[in-house]
């Protein structure tokens, strides 16, 4: 196998023209010849470059509004020839096939056609057909042919040029392989799946594709390695945000920025000011406010020692005020739509503070999917984007709702859905006084939420916990009684569950009893 092999002819053939003269231009300087096909080609003669059409190799016009220009043999037999196979070099030499090696492509832009909320024709327009199967040809050859596909490639290209008078390594040729099968990978997930939601259809095989990010120092553990990919979708959040200040995120500190910014966007910023600040991707203190302040400040209430090291999300551009209030104790990250100069002024303070900023709040009730591993395999499913509006609930005890219990019933519905199961959530007046999550058994959610009310009520100097004349929320129905007894013991007055437990009828007798207010959802939140 040969280590160096000289660059003499190339294949240019781009949809993203950034960078293309520069390289082109470098190429050229150093004699290689140029082929290239269609806008490409005009570009480079634009800049006064001498380039060969692909059609003038072939024998054939491009063809079929540019469907069918580069699937021919003279292409193919150029890119895929092993230059150390007799039989494929006698081959070349009968049918006057010349070797192409180094191939730049960029497939046609689908991904973005499709973000773009284009029609179904136009997206299947914009499905590339040659560049793939070149690509896969020069990657299939990487023994002799280098491959391109990504314009933040060209600048290592050219310098491995450089370095080795004109040739590149074979080391080089697999790095820029690897990245080419990764591409088309991704390209034919993204059809694939764009496919399976244009006809609702669960396909056959489930393909997965991400752009990496960066890589990160470690996983959840430093002894696992991790990495951060975006999926293209755009969608407002920690993969879209700009970080102001601090230092790289961490694997954690992405997952519980997201479960952070996922939840504070229940809450509609044209309602009101909402915060959530989130500890190991569970909400520790959620809650509305007349001002960002006075919500961070009752977020904050509900338990102040989980909130240290936490990743607080706001629903709208923090302000001075707050980032004042925030930089009080110590905060991993904070994300918000937007942020004035006072309040990067005050956290420019903080060096170990990441501030980030996104251009609004992703959208709680848009389809995506959400994947996880398992053995063997993985599951998909549609994300959780399931909400209750007020004619949606069923009172199912004697008494029914307060209008200030239903208020708080809806807000702690939208938090316990961003709670690890079994979820448990007190709310008082527009914010949470006590969280239970992640237990084996939902009366113990109750339990440790409750408690975690009455130590906060300690710290805070309070007569009494703030879970008196709280509302609760479960993001399943209650199997028996007990949780909910648990509850009114705390000071719970009203209950939002889904229903459904073959023991409703004992639960709902409990809650009469007690004089609770109870209200069925039929929408359950499980969140594992």
């Amino acid at each position: 196998m040969t280590d160096l092999v000289p660059l003499t002819r190339a294949l240019l053939s781009v949809s993203d023209k950034t960078g293309l003269i520069e390289l082109a231009t470098a190429l050229a300087a150093r004699g290689v010849e140029l082929l290239s096909t269609g806008g490409t080609a005009r570009t480079m003669r634009e800049a006064g470059l001498d380039v060969t059409d692909v059609a003038d190799v072939t024998g054939f016009p491009e063809m079929m509004d540019g469907r069918v220009k580069t699937l021919h043999p003279m292409v193919h037999g150029g890119l895929l020839a092993l230059r150390d196979n007799d039989e494929h070099l006698a081959a070349m030499k009968e049918h006057g096939i010349a070797v192409i090696d180094l191939l730049v492509v960029n497939l046609y832009p689908f991904e973005e056609t499709v973000a773009k909320g284009a029609n179904y024709a136009t997206c299947i327009e914009n499905i590339d057909i040659g560049g793939p199967a070149m690509i896969r040809a020069a990657s299939k050859n990487h023994t002799f042919v280098n491959v391109v596909t990504d314009t933040q490639d060209y600048d290592a290209l050219l310098a491995e040029l450089e370095a080795n008078d004109g040739a590149t390594s074979y080391a080089f040729r697999q790095r820029l392989a690897l990245t080419a099968y990764s591409r088309t990978a991704a390209y034919d997930a993204a059809v694939s799946g764009w496919m399976a939601r244009e006809l609702q259809e669960t396909p056959r095989r489930r393909a997965v594709a991400g752009t990496l990010v960066q890589t990160l120092r470690y996983g959840e553990n430093p002894h696992q390695s991790a990495a951060f990919y975006t999926d293209g979708s755009q969608r407002q959040g920690v993969a879209t945000a700009r970080q102001w200040q601090g230092k790289e995120l961490s694997y954690n500190n992405i997952n519980d920025t997201d479960a952070a910014f996922e939840l504070v966007a229940e809450f509609d910023p044209a309602e009101g000011p909402a915060c959530a600040i989130i500890k190991h991707a569970n909400p520790c203190g959620v809650a509305r406010g007349a001002t960002l302040s006075e919500a961070y400040r009752s977020a904050f209430q509900c338990d102040q020692t989980s909130a240290f090291g936490g990743i607080i999300a706001l629903n709208q551009p923090l302000d001075g005020p707050t980032a004042e209030e925030i930089s009080q104790i110590f905060t991993e990250v904070v994300i918000a739509p937007g942020a004035d100069d006072a309040a990067r002024d005050i956290f420019a303070k903080k060096k170990n503070l990441r501030l980030l900023t996104t251009d609004g709040l992703p959208d709680p009730m848009s389809a995506a999917l959400t994947v996880r591993q398992v053995s063997g395999g993985f599951l998909v499913q549609d994300k959780d984007n399931g909400a209750i509006v007020p004619g949606d609930l069923k009172v199912v005890t004697k008494r029914g709702p307060s209008d200030a219990e239903l208020r708080d019933m809806l807000f702690s519905w939208k938090v316990a859905k961003h709670v690890k199961s079994n979820a448990i959530v007190y709310v008082r007046d527009g914010a949470t006084v006590g969280v239970g999550a992640g237990q084996m058994s939902r009366v113990d959610s109750t339990r440790i939420a409750a408690r975690k009310a009455q130590d906060m009520a300690e710290v805070l100097g309070l007569p009494e916990p703030l879970t008196r004349g709280s509302v609760v929320a479960s993001d399943a129905f209650f199997p028996f009684a007990d949780g909910l007894i648990t509850a009114a013991e705390a000071g719970a007055t009203a209950l939002i569950q889904p229903g459904g437990s073959v023991r409703d009828d004992e639960v709902v007798k409990a809650a009469d009893e007690l004089g609770l207010a109870m209200v069925f959802t039929g929408m359950r939140h499980f969140r594992h």
